[in-house]
């Protein structure tokens, strides 16, 4: 259970600061600003990497679940346990937010500002340049020394910062599957579902292509 409670807190953790200064950002018209929002993103995730990385290899995102039992560096059997403690711990955050914030509309969920097709090309990339830094730095079940932290971090950071105004840079389905939920905002929401996992994927096929002792499991046939 301690891999799943894990998951849970620092799915939790995660969301209710990104997604929450995006929620006291709108409520205060801007005082957080789209700078802040982005290093809160890029903080939280390297400060739960590093509280949890030892324990659960610190996924805290359906896609990262996905993609590594892809890469056969996780168990597929655990990957439901994962996305289950990583949507309840997103949706719990939800409410809170919720609960602390009446009068967001939005709570941090993700609407993007262009059409469809072009903000699904775009979380597909983003998130296909955040899984080839965190397979190359992680193992899968536990993170990699002190650069994991760091370089995922930095990678959230730089995502959100520049793609933000346009897709919120979700990048992670229980992500946006959370205050989506809890705000009523479902529009777009299957986009930011697939798009992710198949950038994720897609970091796998072609990690593979240039570094297999990376991006496969020790010993097996990928």
């Amino acid at each position: 259970m301690k891999k799943y409670i894990s998951e849970f807190i620092g799915t939790f953790s995660m969301i209710f600061c990104g997604t929450g200064a995006m929620t006291i950002n709108e409520v205060t018209g801007g005082d957080v600003t789209h700078v802040g929002i982005a290093i809160t993103w890029g903080l939280i995730v390297m400060a739960m990497i590093y509280a949890f990385g030892d324990t659960s290899g610190a996924h805290f995102n359906p896609a990262v679940t996905i993609a590594f039992a892809y890469a056969k560096k996780f168990a597929w059997k655990e990957v439901p346990k994962y996305i289950i403690a990583q949507v309840l711990g997103g949706v719990l955050a939800s409410l809170i937010l919720w609960f602390l914030f009446p009068t967001s509309e939005f709570l941090g969920a993700t609407i993007p500002t262009v059409d469809v097709w072009r903000a699904f090309v775009l979380e597909l990339l983003l998130t296909f340049f955040l899984m080839l830094v965190i397979i190359n730095v992680s193992t899968g079940s536990k993170e990699i020394g002190v650069i994991a932290g760091i370089a995922i971090g930095a990678v959230v950071l730089l995502e959100a910062m520049f793609a933000g105004p346009i897709t919120n840079a979700s990048m992670n389905p229980a992500r946006s599957f959370a205050p989506a939920i809890v705000s009523g905002n479902l529009q777009h929401l299957w986009m930011y579902m697939i798009a992710p996992i198949l950038g994720a994927l897609l970091a796998v096929v072609s990690c593979r292509l240039v570094k297999d002792d990376n991006c496969c499991a020790e010993g097996s046939k990928c």
